[in-house]
């Protein structure tokens, strides 16, 4: 299984393999211009190796200036193969840098996408282990909330619970002491409802409230003589004063 995954990782990266950048036209213009200079030579060539021939046939001053020609022409055709081959390389030269800057421009643009897709991952990984450490972080600062809110809740619940109870204990004592005092009260008047021989200061009390009712009555319509006699000698007393005051001793 591992072999299969190793072949198919080699065909993907096979598949994702540039193809060979293409020559540039300063190559192709070089390498024309060599091809044309060697064919040139070739058959320069073949006609200093004819002009050869006819000096050794005939050996006359004719054929020796043919020979000679065809020399020096083959020699400006060779300097001109050399320097259609200098700039053949030059132009490689170049056009090996002009490869390379685009072999890293491709291979820069490669690392920029593959850093963004995997950016884009960690990213997503980061967030996603960063809202697990915040909900554990939250969840544990709301139970310390809840736990206070609770704690409060009970402190609030025990307090009512006791003012209810000390409210019910009075109410329930004064409902107690107002039970006791009907309950004397009734007593009262229950005892006072009794029948039976009435107590001896009690009869003395009806006796003289009875003589003082019956003066009261006796005293209505003409009043005493006596009353009338003491107010007749108080006039006489008042008249005799009357005049000049006696002589004083």
């Amino acid at each position: 299984m591992a072999r299969v995954a190793k072949k198919k990782a080699r065909t993907k990266r096979a598949a994702k393999a540039k193809a060979p950048a293409a020559v540039s036209p300063a190559v192709n213009k070089a390498q024309k211009a060599v091809d044309s200079a060697t064919k040139s030579l070739d058959t320069q060539l073949d006609r200093v190796a004819k002009a050869r021939a006819r000096v050794q046939k005939s050996n006359t001053a004719a054929a020796k200036q043919s020979l000679t020609n065809a020399n020096a022409k083959a020699k400006d055709l060779r300097a001109k193969v050399a320097s259609a081959k200098q700039d053949l390389a030059k132009a490689k030269a170049m056009d090996a840098v002009r490869q390379a800057e685009e072999a890293a421009k491709q291979k820069i643009g490669d690392l920029a996408e593959n850093l963004s897709a995997k950016a884009e991952t960690d990213l997503a990984a980061a967030l996603k282990a960063f809202e697990a450490r915040w909900k554990k972080s939250r969840a544990r600062a709301d139970a310390k909330k809840l736990k206070a809110a609770e704690r409060k809740a009970e402190t609030k619940v025990k307090a009512a619970a006791r003012k209810a109870t000390a409210k019910v204990k009075a109410l329930d004592k004064k409902a107690a002491a107002k039970a006791k005092a009907e309950a004397k009260k009734a007593a009262k008047k229950a005892a006072k409802k009794k029948t039976g021989r009435p107590r001896k200061s009690a009869a003395r009390k009806t006796t003289a409230k009875k003589k003082t009712t019956a003066k009261k009555s006796a005293r209505r319509g003409r009043p005493p003589k006596k009353q009338t006699v003491g107010k007749k000698t108080a006039a006489r007393k008042t008249a005799k004063r009357r005049g000049r005051p006696p002589k004083k001793r």
